[in-house]
Protein backbone atom coordinates (compact mmCIF):
# COMPACT_ATOMS: atom_id res chain seq x y z
CA UNK A 1 0.00 0.00 0.00
CA UNK A 2 1.33 3.30 -1.06
CA UNK A 3 1.99 6.23 1.42
CA UNK A 4 -1.09 8.63 -0.19
CA UNK A 5 -3.31 6.01 1.07
CA UNK A 6 -2.08 5.61 4.10
CA UNK A 7 -1.84 8.88 5.14
CA UNK A 8 -4.81 11.17 4.65
CA UNK A 9 -4.15 15.18 4.23
CA UNK A 10 -6.58 18.10 5.95
CA UNK A 11 -6.98 19.83 1.82
CA UNK A 12 -8.05 23.25 3.34
CA UNK A 13 -4.85 23.33 6.72
CA UNK A 14 -2.64 20.52 5.01
CA UNK A 15 -1.96 18.90 7.41
CA UNK A 16 -1.86 15.46 8.09
CA UNK A 17 -4.53 13.95 10.70
CA UNK A 18 -4.48 11.15 12.84
CA UNK A 19 -7.05 8.89 11.42
CA UNK A 20 -10.03 9.65 13.76
CA UNK A 21 -13.07 11.52 12.58
CA UNK A 22 -16.31 12.24 13.86
CA UNK A 23 -19.56 12.97 12.42
CA UNK A 24 -17.18 14.77 9.72
CA UNK A 25 -14.64 16.20 12.08
CA UNK A 26 -11.22 15.18 11.46
CA UNK A 27 -8.55 15.02 14.54
CA UNK A 28 -4.95 17.06 12.99
CA UNK A 29 -1.92 15.16 13.72
CA UNK A 30 -0.43 18.97 14.99
CA UNK A 31 2.64 18.47 17.09
CA UNK A 32 2.27 19.66 20.66
CA UNK A 33 3.52 22.83 21.42
CA UNK A 34 7.14 23.84 22.24
CA UNK A 35 6.35 25.45 25.58
CA UNK A 36 4.19 22.62 27.01
CA UNK A 37 6.81 20.01 25.88
CA UNK A 38 9.25 21.85 27.91
CA UNK A 39 7.29 22.17 30.43
CA UNK A 40 6.28 18.73 31.04
CA UNK A 41 9.78 17.80 30.80
CA UNK A 42 10.78 19.81 33.55
CA UNK A 43 8.26 18.67 35.67
CA UNK A 44 9.50 14.91 34.84
CA UNK A 45 12.94 16.07 35.89
CA UNK A 46 11.50 17.59 39.15
CA UNK A 47 9.63 14.70 40.26
CA UNK A 48 12.66 12.83 39.72
CA UNK A 49 14.31 15.18 41.89
CA UNK A 50 11.97 14.89 44.55
CA UNK A 51 12.11 11.30 44.51
CA UNK A 52 15.44 11.34 45.71
CA UNK A 53 15.50 14.39 48.21
CA UNK A 54 12.10 13.58 50.01
CA UNK A 55 10.03 10.72 51.17
CA UNK A 56 8.04 9.62 48.16
CA UNK A 57 7.76 5.89 47.31
CA UNK A 58 6.21 3.31 49.76
CA UNK A 59 8.11 -0.05 50.18
CA UNK A 60 6.80 -3.59 51.92
CA UNK A 61 7.16 -2.29 55.07
CA UNK A 62 7.86 1.54 55.27
CA UNK A 63 8.92 4.28 52.47
CA UNK A 64 11.91 5.85 51.39
CA UNK A 65 12.92 8.51 53.34
CA UNK A 66 15.19 10.45 50.47
CA UNK A 67 18.49 12.00 51.60
CA UNK A 68 17.32 14.81 53.82
CA UNK A 69 15.40 12.70 55.76
CA UNK A 70 12.85 15.26 55.64
CA UNK A 71 8.96 14.39 57.46
CA UNK A 72 6.17 16.34 57.42
CA UNK A 73 4.91 13.45 60.48
CA UNK A 74 7.37 14.21 62.33
CA UNK A 75 7.36 17.94 62.42
CA UNK A 76 3.63 18.25 62.72
CA UNK A 77 4.19 15.53 66.05
CA UNK A 78 6.77 18.29 67.13
CA UNK A 79 4.28 21.15 66.48
CA UNK A 80 1.60 19.15 68.75
CA UNK A 81 3.93 18.05 71.49
CA UNK A 82 5.22 21.63 71.58
CA UNK A 83 1.42 23.26 71.88
CA UNK A 84 0.73 20.31 74.45
CA UNK A 85 3.41 21.60 76.53
CA UNK A 86 2.92 24.90 76.49
CA UNK A 87 -0.93 24.21 76.99
CA UNK A 88 -0.11 22.21 80.17
CA UNK A 89 1.26 24.80 81.96
CA UNK A 90 -1.45 26.77 81.43
CA UNK A 91 -3.85 24.38 82.26
CA UNK A 92 -2.05 23.20 85.72
CA UNK A 93 -2.78 26.37 86.48
CA UNK A 94 -6.57 26.74 85.47
CA UNK A 95 -6.61 23.59 87.70
CA UNK A 96 -5.00 25.22 91.01
CA UNK A 97 -7.19 28.87 90.51
CA UNK A 98 -10.49 29.09 91.75
CA UNK A 99 -13.24 30.24 89.10
CA UNK A 100 -13.58 34.52 90.45
CA UNK A 101 -9.54 34.08 90.45
CA UNK A 102 -9.54 33.20 86.91
CA UNK A 103 -11.50 35.74 85.69
CA UNK A 104 -9.38 38.41 87.60
CA UNK A 105 -6.11 37.00 86.02
CA UNK A 106 -5.86 38.65 82.44
CA UNK A 107 -2.99 35.80 81.35
CA UNK A 108 -5.26 33.19 82.77
CA UNK A 109 -8.71 34.84 81.42
CA UNK A 110 -7.18 34.61 77.85
CA UNK A 111 -6.33 31.35 78.51
CA UNK A 112 -9.76 30.10 79.48
CA UNK A 113 -11.35 31.87 76.65
CA UNK A 114 -9.54 30.77 74.16
CA UNK A 115 -9.45 27.02 75.76
CA UNK A 116 -13.37 27.64 76.17
CA UNK A 117 -14.24 28.82 72.47
CA UNK A 118 -12.57 25.26 71.20
CA UNK A 119 -14.57 23.03 73.79
CA UNK A 120 -18.28 24.98 73.44
CA UNK A 121 -17.57 24.45 69.52
CA UNK A 122 -16.55 20.95 69.80
CA UNK A 123 -19.09 20.04 72.38
CA UNK A 124 -21.98 22.91 73.18
CA UNK A 125 -22.50 24.16 69.76
CA UNK A 126 -23.86 21.39 68.33
CA UNK A 127 -27.19 22.25 70.72
CA UNK A 128 -26.76 25.29 72.00
CA UNK A 129 -25.92 27.02 68.34
CA UNK A 130 -22.79 28.62 68.04
CA UNK A 131 -23.50 31.71 69.04
CA UNK A 132 -24.94 30.25 72.48
CA UNK A 133 -28.18 31.32 71.93
CA UNK A 134 -30.13 28.07 71.96
CA UNK A 135 -33.32 26.71 70.26
CA UNK A 136 -36.16 25.17 71.29
CA UNK A 137 -35.72 22.58 73.90
CA UNK A 138 -32.07 24.38 74.03
CA UNK A 139 -31.34 27.13 76.48
CA UNK A 140 -30.38 30.49 75.62
CA UNK A 141 -27.15 30.85 77.48
CA UNK A 142 -26.60 34.69 76.27
CA UNK A 143 -30.27 35.60 78.58
CA UNK A 144 -30.97 36.37 81.79
CA UNK A 145 -33.05 32.70 82.45
CA UNK A 146 -31.20 30.45 84.11
CA UNK A 147 -32.74 27.37 85.44
CA UNK A 148 -30.39 26.18 87.84
CA UNK A 149 -28.61 29.76 88.30
CA UNK A 150 -26.08 31.34 86.35
CA UNK A 151 -23.21 32.05 88.37
CA UNK A 152 -19.75 31.06 87.87
CA UNK A 153 -20.48 28.09 90.30
CA UNK A 154 -23.69 27.17 88.88
CA UNK A 155 -22.36 26.66 85.25
CA UNK A 156 -19.30 25.10 86.45
CA UNK A 157 -21.49 22.79 88.37
CA UNK A 158 -24.00 21.88 85.78
CA UNK A 159 -21.20 21.72 83.02
CA UNK A 160 -19.78 19.22 85.95
CA UNK A 161 -22.41 17.06 86.26
CA UNK A 162 -25.25 17.49 83.88
CA UNK A 163 -28.90 17.81 83.80
CA UNK A 164 -30.90 14.71 84.08
CA UNK A 165 -27.64 12.74 82.94
CA UNK A 166 -27.68 10.22 85.21
CA UNK A 167 -24.34 10.47 87.14
CA UNK A 168 -25.01 10.67 90.76
CA UNK A 169 -24.74 13.86 91.48
CA UNK A 170 -26.67 15.81 88.21
CA UNK A 171 -29.04 18.26 88.77
CA UNK A 172 -32.48 16.29 89.04
CA UNK A 173 -36.01 18.56 88.18
CA UNK A 174 -39.31 16.62 86.99
CA UNK A 175 -42.56 18.40 86.27
CA UNK A 176 -45.62 16.12 87.01
CA UNK A 177 -47.56 15.23 83.64
CA UNK A 178 -50.55 16.59 84.79
CA UNK A 179 -52.47 15.43 82.09
CA UNK A 180 -50.60 11.81 81.58
CA UNK A 181 -50.96 10.71 84.54
CA UNK A 182 -54.68 12.00 85.26
CA UNK A 183 -53.49 14.76 87.99
CA UNK A 184 -55.66 17.26 86.39
CA UNK A 185 -58.80 17.06 83.91
CA UNK A 186 -58.15 18.84 80.17
CA UNK A 187 -60.65 21.20 81.84
CA UNK A 188 -58.54 21.88 84.43
CA UNK A 189 -55.43 22.19 82.35
CA UNK A 190 -56.87 24.95 80.23
CA UNK A 191 -57.63 26.68 83.40
CA UNK A 192 -54.43 26.86 84.63
CA UNK A 193 -52.44 27.32 81.15
CA UNK A 194 -54.90 30.52 80.68
CA UNK A 195 -54.19 31.78 84.29
CA UNK A 196 -50.11 31.33 83.32
CA UNK A 197 -50.59 32.93 80.05
CA UNK A 198 -52.81 35.89 81.40
CA UNK A 199 -49.81 36.85 84.08
CA UNK A 200 -46.88 36.81 81.43
CA UNK A 201 -47.94 38.88 78.56
CA UNK A 202 -50.08 36.46 76.40
CA UNK A 203 -53.93 36.85 75.53
CA UNK A 204 -55.86 34.33 77.65
CA UNK A 205 -58.13 32.04 75.34
CA UNK A 206 -62.01 33.98 75.11
CA UNK A 207 -64.12 32.41 78.29
CA UNK A 208 -61.41 31.43 80.02
CA UNK A 209 -62.07 30.86 83.80
CA UNK A 210 -59.12 32.58 85.20
CA UNK A 211 -60.17 32.50 89.00
CA UNK A 212 -60.18 28.40 88.53
CA UNK A 213 -56.73 28.89 86.80
CA UNK A 214 -55.17 31.12 89.49
CA UNK A 215 -56.49 28.14 92.42
CA UNK A 216 -55.42 25.64 90.51
CA UNK A 217 -52.07 27.43 90.08
CA UNK A 218 -51.61 27.70 93.92
CA UNK A 219 -52.81 24.37 94.56
CA UNK A 220 -50.23 21.98 91.91
CA UNK A 221 -47.58 24.97 90.61
CA UNK A 222 -46.60 27.31 93.00
CA UNK A 223 -44.49 25.45 95.44
CA UNK A 224 -41.79 25.10 92.55
CA UNK A 225 -42.91 27.99 90.82
CA UNK A 226 -43.28 30.33 93.12
CA UNK A 227 -46.84 32.30 94.35
CA UNK A 228 -45.01 35.43 91.71
CA UNK A 229 -44.34 32.53 88.79
CA UNK A 230 -41.04 33.60 89.22
CA UNK A 231 -39.92 30.08 89.76
CA UNK A 232 -36.68 28.46 92.24
CA UNK A 233 -33.34 27.59 91.02
CA UNK A 234 -32.85 25.61 93.55
CA UNK A 235 -35.13 23.01 92.43
CA UNK A 236 -34.94 23.52 88.34
CA UNK A 237 -38.07 24.93 88.41
CA UNK A 238 -38.18 27.92 85.51
CA UNK A 239 -39.69 31.38 86.11
CA UNK A 240 -42.97 31.33 84.29
CA UNK A 241 -42.49 35.51 83.64
CA UNK A 242 -39.47 35.28 81.35
CA UNK A 243 -39.52 36.28 78.16
CA UNK A 244 -38.41 33.05 76.63
CA UNK A 245 -39.75 29.70 77.33
CA UNK A 246 -37.88 26.68 76.41
CA UNK A 247 -40.83 24.84 74.55
CA UNK A 248 -42.79 27.69 73.38
CA UNK A 249 -44.50 30.39 75.00
CA UNK A 250 -48.06 30.26 74.03
CA UNK A 251 -51.45 28.56 75.52
CA UNK A 252 -50.75 26.02 73.49
CA UNK A 253 -47.36 25.01 73.95
CA UNK A 254 -48.07 25.95 78.04
CA UNK A 255 -50.70 23.47 77.88
CA UNK A 256 -48.61 20.59 76.35
CA UNK A 257 -46.34 21.29 78.90
CA UNK A 258 -48.50 21.01 81.45
CA UNK A 259 -50.55 18.01 80.10
CA UNK A 260 -46.98 15.76 79.27
CA UNK A 261 -44.03 17.81 79.88
CA UNK A 262 -40.58 17.35 77.94
CA UNK A 263 -37.46 17.14 80.54
CA UNK A 264 -34.42 17.57 78.42
CA UNK A 265 -31.50 16.15 79.16
CA UNK A 266 -27.63 17.58 79.35
CA UNK A 267 -24.42 15.32 79.63
CA UNK A 268 -22.38 15.47 82.56
CA UNK A 269 -18.95 17.05 81.22
CA UNK A 270 -16.65 15.57 84.19
CA UNK A 271 -14.84 12.04 82.48
CA UNK A 272 -15.40 13.70 79.47
CA UNK A 273 -13.58 16.68 79.29
CA UNK A 274 -10.63 17.87 81.53
CA UNK A 275 -10.38 19.97 84.29
CA UNK A 276 -8.84 22.64 82.75
CA UNK A 277 -11.11 22.49 80.02
CA UNK A 278 -14.35 22.26 82.51
CA UNK A 279 -13.34 25.63 84.20
CA UNK A 280 -12.49 27.26 81.10
CA UNK A 281 -15.76 26.15 79.81
CA UNK A 282 -17.70 27.62 83.07
CA UNK A 283 -15.59 30.93 82.23
CA UNK A 284 -16.42 31.22 78.66
CA UNK A 285 -19.95 30.92 79.33
CA UNK A 286 -20.06 33.15 82.16
CA UNK A 287 -18.20 35.63 79.61
CA UNK A 288 -21.36 35.58 77.21
CA UNK A 289 -22.95 37.96 79.64
CA UNK A 290 -26.18 36.56 80.46
CA UNK A 291 -25.01 34.95 83.54
CA UNK A 292 -25.35 36.39 87.43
Amino acid sequence: MSDNHKKDVDHISGVETTGHEWDGLKELNNPLPKWWLNVFYLCILWAVGYWVIYPSWPLISGYTSGVMGYSQRADARAAYEEGIAARAEFADKIVAADLSEIESTPTLLEFAQANGAAAFGDNCAPCHGSGATGAEGFPNLQDDTWIWGGTLEDIHTTLLYGIRSGHDEARVGEMPAFGRDELLSREEITQVANFVASKTGLEPEAGADLAAGETLYADNCAACHGEDLTGMQEVGAPSLMSANYLYGKSVAAIKAQVTNPRNGVMPAWTGRLDEATIKSLAVYVHSFGGGQ
